[in-house]
């Protein structure tokens, strides 16, 4: 089950206050996200909530595909219960970074690189989603916990949705507008007090990083090299 935004957006920032699945909620992810629905060059940006058994740490695992390469996942135990209120959870796009914030603390920094040939989403635009859906092949402990369907119905709530950013269609200039709030210099970097949280998260709840995983990367991607 899921629902859509009516429009596509191209730059911005999106947020929406989730409250999720409380209880035994293992096998099952809940996903918010941004994609462009194309087929052959997808561009998506991922926040993917990982169902977990009861009393133990809920995974937000966040991913990144631009222009059909993707497979950079990072995952962060959450530092709170995320399904006993309602928490933010926003991606903020331009043409600097993505960064994704839960509760305004910047959990992952993604750098535009295209000058270095490190692809970056920045010419499709893209809708706003939300999905509840069953994968315990994967999502719980490697798929070592399964759903346990006597728990279901399983129930993720929403409120305050907020998006700004430019519609598509609408203003053809919109998107290589600097003037638009999202490209100003206060948000194309980190200042000094989200970067103390970044490295707070990266030190403290980070539990997987593509870049770190010489299993699955012999050679770490580009973005992953110091300084970039």
């Amino acid at each position: 089950c899921g629902f859509a935004s009516k429009n596509q957006y191209l730059f911005g920032r999106v947020s929406m206050k989730i409250k999720l699945i409380p209880g035994d909620s293992a096998g099952t992810v809940t996903a918010f996200y941004m994609n462009s629905d194309t087929d052959n060059v997808r561009d998506e940006l991922d926040f993917e909530f990982l169902g977990n058994r009861s009393g133990q740490p809920y995974t937000v695992q966040t991913n990144l595909y631009a222009h059909r390469k993707g497979d950079r996942e990072q995952r962060v135990n959450l530092w709170f219960d995320p399904s006993a209120a309602f928490h933010t959870y926003s991606i903020l796009w331009n043409h600097h970074h993505v960064v994704f914030s839960v509760d305004d603390v910047p959990i992952w920094v993604y750098k535009n690189n295209e000058v270095r040939g490190i692809p970056y989403p920045k010419s499709q635009p893209m809708g706003v989603y939300s999905t509840l859906w069953e994968a315990d092949d994967w999502a719980t402990r490697g798929g070592l916990e399964k759903i346990d369907w006597s728990k279901a119905p399983f129930y993720a709530y929403y409120i305050a949705f907020d998006i700004e950013g430019c519609s598509v269609p609408g203003p053809a200039a919109c998107a290589s507008n600097p003037s638009n709030w999202w490209e100003s210099p206060a948000y194309q970097e980190l200042d000094a007090l989200q970067a103390r949280r970044y490295n707070w998260v990266r030190m403290n709840h980070l539990i997987y990083d593509y870049c770190s995983d010489k299993s699955g990367y012999p050679v770490p991607p580009c973005e992953c090299y110091a300084g970039i």
